[in-house]
């Protein structure tokens, strides 16, 4: 480590500041010439690869002396970075995090301010950061909300208390306290307990903390006492984080004796608060200050003077230094692994493909051998992985059409699933949910407690499960038999699980066909293979990421390119498939030829493969095809990609063989027909797939407008109602078929979905429960959670997703919360071919018949026109509505109500002690079981809704 030069004249490039010019036409200070060039595998990003550059927040001085001799004495990373990068090509971004607020970043971009002209980024806010800096931690926040804290003081507390919350992560626990002469929990139900400070608990605290109010005198005594039982009881019962613990004291001074305290509790042998970081936060002027200095200097703390609200930021920060030093001293280079988290530079550049991420890192410590002991962190190295990368080494045709692979952490947190949206639409924008990255297994996957726990702890094992899954966005329930395979993923806190549907992905057909007569066939140009499957790595090798997938194969089939790594089997099978449906081409063309033979109305033939290729013959042009986006890249539901087979494909395996499959096509063409530009009689299309014995070779279909499917049959029903529920359409006649047994109504959930705020309550109180009511439920709650540690506790109420009970004052936010939606599915009962009934509707009487059409999916209703029953019997909505919950304890049995004791296995961790005979720091290693409780619980609102006239849902 070098010292510190306070005349060190250094020029370092600014990633804001790149490539700006003056007015003179020259360049900025820390802006010099930057070349930039669009790379493809940085999503097209211009970047520089062969420099790294610096970005610093606005609230730090860029010519600072601190940051001037970080930046110049970082300046190895940079040739560091390059070497890492062309060793492994497939390594996206590499930076390190300055602990005094500088970030570099390889390869080097033109940073973009956020919308307000600042830069707010600050890497040590980020959890790669903290993960890093810190090891797991108890944390106790105490509030003075006595009298003298009024005015700025309490803003600047509450600030202070959200930006230590916002420095926390699932790993840690977490409780808030205000004192004045008496001790007050800020959540009552989580009195004399930690809770895990997850996403939803954080934000609950914040809002708690929002409706404090100082009154009073200021007796910090008792609130010690009540901090200190806290950590004790945790530590002596195995709970909490069992490493690190603090207690963080925000005060305007103490004027009491409390060195009592701290002798009971602490002195013995300075475990509980390992180590102790207090705050003091002060307003304008210091009251007995020295007090609250004694108590930071004499407990491993550090004391800190905040005056103002930019204070805040930088003086909290300084606590995760204290916290490190255990990690420094000892040398514990631990590597860690966040959470998933979204890439902010790339979702604001619209390049989603690399959003997902987790990261990878390490601290760096400082080796000076007199400033060991003192253990100082120089910052935190690390790099991004995608998400996407880590799922390809799961082939996805292997896995089979409904087979998937999925990764979670040890908190049972989805990092990578089909069924993980972590995106929603507000109005034009997309914009990520405020928990994309806290979505529990649970919560997508099938709700089996052995599953979720066995992957938490990390074990290796398989599980057969017979599931309810659904497809098309939801909107068709399927009964499966799942086999599921899962292990842990060596050195990190991921496991990895792989999903097998009995019937599909155990077989698969290989056939044997020359590469020359392969390729002869892969030229055709009706013929496609899937874009996103890898069927020949070309990242490795810059030279080849030019290349599609169709191109790396033709060209290592061709022995072009001769040192493309490809997947044998999965090439072998596509020439196969290439061959055997070549025949297919010569026939669509004679269809088209002949004028007799193909009749108006039939716009796509397509035929899709296990191996992921597909032949398209197109009957009709851009301009008068109904469904025009069907089967093009941006429709991406019928096309195969990395996390699924084309829906008609899974459709069709599902169907009985033999038979034909109708669905309509969901085109946003098509439902932009009644708009005053288009003509409000346009058809909907209607597709037809098949399925085949044994192994499935392939589902094969076509797409035709409804006219010409009416030709077969007699157009009774108005086309505006073709692809609605036939539920809104006549009520009675679905609730007649659902008494009847021919449909069976599937109750299903979305644990993703995001819901609209109700009015604002200008009070945090509601009128749900009696004081004598929830006094009970908290005792009854907190003590039957008391002995294990908690996890994410899921309420949502009208107005916003919280983490208890009762929905406090509502956060001015945005107009979309997350929240658990219910909605039904409905599935047809083959087993009733037809049936005929009379409805009574007041003073007629509604005639139906039911006809099952043979070899199809469709069913065939024909009513009485002339008797309307819409008063008697309204129509049945699709709509999903909202689960509202009131109580944690009175629900019906709905996923995680039980809640559930999951051993995690921790990485190893240093605890900081003092030897009092020694008078020095001790480091003590430790590897543990740690015990974490997630209790997600619900109350289940029944709807009634209903799909058309098609026999599946």
């Amino acid at each position: 480590m070098v010292e510190l030069k306070l005349h060190l004249v250094f020029d370092y490039y600014n990633s804001m500041l790149i490539n700006t010019l003056d007015g003179d036409g020259n360049y900025v200070l820390l802006g010099g010439e930057f070349p930039l060039e669009e790379n493809e595998h940085f999503n097209k990003l211009p970047v520089n690869t062969q420099q790294s550059n610096i970005q610093v927040p606005t609230n730090v001085y860029n010519k600072d002396p601190n940051i001037l001799n970080a930046v110049y004495n970082s300046e190895a990373l940079n040739d560091v970075f390059i070497s890492n990068f062309q060793r492994d090509p497939t390594l996206t971004w590499q930076y390190f995090g300055s602990s005094f607020g500088f970030f570099r970043i390889y390869p080097g971009i033109k940073w973009t301010p956020d919308t307000n002209g600042v830069v707010a980024f600050d890497c040590r806010n980020r959890n790669w950061y903290i993960q890093a800096a810190t090891s797991p931690k108890d944390i106790i926040i105490m509030v003075d909300i006595s009298g003298s804290m009024k005015g700025l003081k309490i803003t600047i507390a509450k600030h202070t208390i959200n930006t230590i919350l916002d420095t926390l992560g699932e790993n840690d626990f977490v409780n808030v306290i205000a004192y004045t002469d008496y001790v007050r929990y800020v959540e009552s139900c989580f009195k004399g307990t930690l809770v895990q400070a997850d996403l939803d608990n954080r934000e609950h605290f914040k809002l708690l903390v929002e409706d404090l109010h100082v009154k009073g005198e200021a007796k910090i005594k008792n609130a010690l006492k009540e901090s200190f039982k806290i950590l004790n009881e945790a530590r002596v019962k195995g709970q909490g984080s069992m490493c690190n613990q603090a207690i963080m004291l925000i005060t305007d001074g103490a004027m009491e004796d409390f060195e009592s305290v701290f002798e009971e509790f602490n002195w013995p042998d300075r475990r509980v608060s390992t180590p102790n970081a207090l705050i003091e936060c002060e307003g304008l002027e210091m009251t007995f200050a020295q007090n609250t200095k004694w108590i930071a200097c004499n407990n491993k703390g550090y004391y800190t003077h905040i005056s103002t609200l930019a204070d805040v930021q930088e003086n909290v920060m300084e606590y995760l230094h204290v916290l490190s030093r255990p990690m420094v001293i000892n040398h514990d280079h631990d590597i860690i692994w966040t959470e998933a988290y979204m890439d902010t530079v790339l979702f604001s550049t619209k390049a989603q493909s690399l959003l997902l991420m987790t990261s990878v890192a390490m601290p760096v410590f400082s080796k000076k051998k007199e400033t060991l002991s003192h253990g100082i962190l120089l910052g935190v190295v690390g790099t991004d992985i995608p998400l996407m990368e880590v799922m390809k080494l799961a082939p996805r045709y292997m896995l089979g059409p409904h087979g998937y692979a999925f990764l979670i952490n040890n908190n049972g947190y989805i990092l990578a699933h089909p069924d993980l949206r972590p995106l929603y639409k507000d109005g034009k924008k997309l914009k990520p949910k405020p928990n994309y990255n806290s979505v529990d297994l649970s919560e997508v996957e099938w709700e089996d407690k052995d599953l979720r726990t066995a992957m938490v702890r990390g074990e290796t094992g398989s599980i057969t499960l017979d599931i309810r899954a659904s497809v098309d966005k939801g909107k068709r329930p399927i009964y499966l038999v799942n086999n599921y395979f899962f292990t842990d993923i060596d050195e990190t806190p991921f496991s990895f699980g792989m999903v097998l549907t009995k019937g599909h992905g155990s077989l698969m057909f290989m056939g044997n066909v020359s590469v020359e007569e392969g390729l002869h066939d892969l030229t055709s140009p009706d013929l496609t293979i899937a874009s996103e499957w890898t069927y020949c790595v070309t990242d490795i090798d810059p030279a080849h990421r030019k290349y599609t997938q169709f191109q790396a194969v033709i060209r290592y089939l061709l022995g072009k390119e001769p040192d493309l790594e490809c997947d044998e089997m999965l090439l072998q099978q596509m020439l196969f498939d290439a061959v055997v449906t070549a025949p297919l081409e010569a026939y669509w063309n004679a269809l088209m030829l002949s004028d007799s033979r193909l009749e108006p109305g039939m716009e796509t033939a397509f035929l899709g493969m296990r191996s992921g290729l597909m032949r398209t013959m197109r009957y009709a042009g851009t301009e008068t095809r109904v469904a025009k986006t069907f089967l093009t890249p941006s429709d991406k539901d019928n096309l195969f990609t990395i996390d699924h087979f084309p829906l008609w494909y899974r459709l069709a395996v599902e169907n009985t063989p033999g038979r034909f499959l109708y669905y309509p096509v969901n085109d946003k063409a098509f439902l932009r027909g009644t708009s005053a530009n288009n003509c409000t009689t346009i058809s909907p299309c209607i597709c037809c797939s098949m399925s085949y014995e044994s192994v499935l070779l392939s589902a094969v279909g076509v797409q035709m407008s409804l006219a010409l499917l009416e030709k077969r049959f007699w157009a009774t029903t108005k086309q505006v109602t073709v692809g609605r529920f036939f539920g809104e359409v006549d009520g009675s006649v679905m609730a007649a078929l659902l008494k009847m047994g021919m449909f069976k109504k599937v109750s299903l959930f979305d644990y993703q979905a995001m819901c609209k705020n109700s009015h604002h309550h200008a009070s945090g109180a509601r009128p749900l429960l009696s004081l004598t009511d929830t006094k009970w439920c908290c005792y009854g709650l907190t003590e039957r959670l008391l002995s294990v540690q908690w996890g994410s506790i899921h309420v949502a109420t009208g107005e916003v997703t919280l983490s208890l009970f009762l929905a406090h004052k509502q956060r001015k936010v945005e107009a979309l919360q997350p929240c658990d939606t219910a909605y039904p599915g409905f599935m047809y009962d083959e087993s009733v071919r037809e049936a005929n009934s009379l409805i009574k509707c007041g003073r007629c009487q509604k005639m139906f018949v039911v006809q099952q059409v043979p070899d199809s999916n469709l069913v065939l209703i024909v009513t009485q026109a002339d008797c309307d029953c819409s008063r008697q019997f309204g129509p049945i909505s699709l709509q999903p509505k909202e689960i509202k919950y009131i109580l944690q304890l009175f629900k019906p049995k709905h996923r995680r109500l039980i809640p559930q004791e999951v051993s995690v296995q921790q990485p190893s961790f240093s605890l900081l002690h003092v030897d009092q005979n020694e008078g020095v720091i001790q480091l003590e290693r430790k590897g543990h079981t740690h015990t974490h409780t997630h209790t997600h619980t619900h109350t289940i609102l029944l709807k009634a809704t209903m799909f058309m006239s098609s026999n599946d849902v």
